[in-house]
């Protein structure tokens, strides 16, 4: 088998190694800081226009959907997961996630705009998220395999 070929029977790509939690873990809190500092802007702005809390923010959740969507996309990695070497292939061993497979993959954050009981929805799903990648062999959470199998990789 070649180097940087998809291996069914792993799951994942030969001559690649799964991003551990660890490493995992660290880019998404770079990319919350990034993120969260872009989407306060937000939620500022708005409350200056007296827009009420509940509705200001709404746009700051949907950047960080957006976020790791248009970043996964177009390039594979967030700036977070550029920054320690980490990258998104896509279903199916691809190169990069295409937006149905990101826009699934980052589906649970959404959870965050429910009024009231998002938030713990949210924490809800990372936790199981990291408890998915921590126990399998190719380091894929419950949200790679409802993306269809993305993957992160070294």
């Amino acid at each position: 088998m070649s180097t940087g070929g998809f291996d069914p029977q792993l799951g994942t790509a030969a001559g690649v190694s799964p991003g551990g939690l660890g490493k995992r873990a660290a880019a998404r809190f770079i990319d919350w800081i990034i993120a969260g500092i872009v989407g306060g802007i937000v939620f500022w702005l708005l409350n200056k226009a007296n827009v009420p809390d509940w509705v200001g923010i709404l746009p700051g959740a949907g950047f960080g959907f957006l976020y790791f969507l248009v970043f996964e996309v177009t390039s594979g990695s967030t700036p977070g997961k550029k920054l320690l070497g980490l990258h998104v292939r896509g279903a199916g061993g691809g190169d990069k996630p295409n937006i149905k497979e990101s826009a699934f993959r980052n589906a649970y954050m959404l959870l965050a705009i429910i009024p009231c009981v998002g938030p713990v929805l949210w924490f809800i799903g990372a936790i199981a998220i990291a408890v998915t990648v921590s126990s399998s062999p190719t380091k894929q959470g419950w949200h790679d395999q409802f993306a269809g199998g993305t993957q992160v990789v070294d």
